[in-house]
């Protein structure tokens, strides 16, 4: 593994459509709540996005701080209701790539918090700007293996409607019985776009280098969540 001598300029790391209907498609089509397991044992995975989606049309109807775009509250209901359905330590080894491999556990856990953390901010700002948006679930491809399985849907409001992926793994650790470790939003792979971004700071610079970058880069998003609350 190459250590990092210097920490090259600091990166933004984006998801390349760029429509904020995009994202905000994302957070309804993942955003959860707990279930009983014996209810989860029998959900399919379109039941299960076909349930979540209702899940935060019916949270953002009933709470007026969330459709007041109050972003710490919204960052708040991302955290607890839909990074718990979100297989991070998969999601970020794949986003890494071949690099994962050789990081120490020290390192993977930096790379996993960091990376957790620039998501959620993400999908915080997708939601505050949340409309009329419904979810079309369709119907799940026979012959898909449970620990790779791809769910589509259709996100339909105001202008095109938007193709959303969802690649799933049957999970006897979650309460809903499934995780998500991707999201293809308009033909592109969220895992697969920021591996392409990342491996460009690991090879010039090393993995303490990319943990550097989306520390800088959280922490400057910080500063204009704190700018824009003013």
């Amino acid at each position: 593994m190459r250590e990092a001598s210097t920490v090259s300029p600091m990166k933004t790391f984006k998801f390349l459509p760029t429509r904020r209907q995009c994202l905000t498609a994302a957070v309804l089509a993942m955003t959860a709540v707990q279930l009983p397991q014996s209810w989860a044992a029998q959900e399919t995975p379109d039941a299960f996005i076909a349930r979540i989606t209702t899940k935060t049309l019916n949270t953002l109807k009933a709470d007026k701080t969330l459709r007041s775009g109050d972003i710490a509250r919204i960052m708040q209901l991302v955290d607890t209701e839909l990074m718990q359905y979100v297989n991070f330590r998969r999601m970020t080894a794949l986003a890494v790539g071949p690099a994962w491999r050789k990081a120490t556990e020290s390192q993977r856990s930096q790379l996993q918090d960091a990376f957790k953390l620039l998501l959620v901010r993400t999908y915080a700002g997708a939601l505050s700007q949340l409309g009329d948006q419904t979810v079309v679930v369709k119907p799940v491809r026979p012959g898909q293996q449970d620990s790779n399985l791809v769910v589509q849907t259709e996100v339909r409001g105001k202008g095109d409607p938007i193709q959303m992926d969802y690649r799933l793994e049957k999970s006897t650790e979650a309460a809903s019985g499934w995780l998500v470790f991707d999201l293809n939003v308009l033909g592109v792979w969220l895992v697969e776009n920021y591996r392409t971004q990342f491996s460009s700071v690991i090879n010039a610079n090393g993995i303490d280098a990319l943990i550097a970058n989306l520390n800088e880069q959280n922490k400057r998003n910080a500063g204009n969540v704190s700018a824009a609350a003013k």
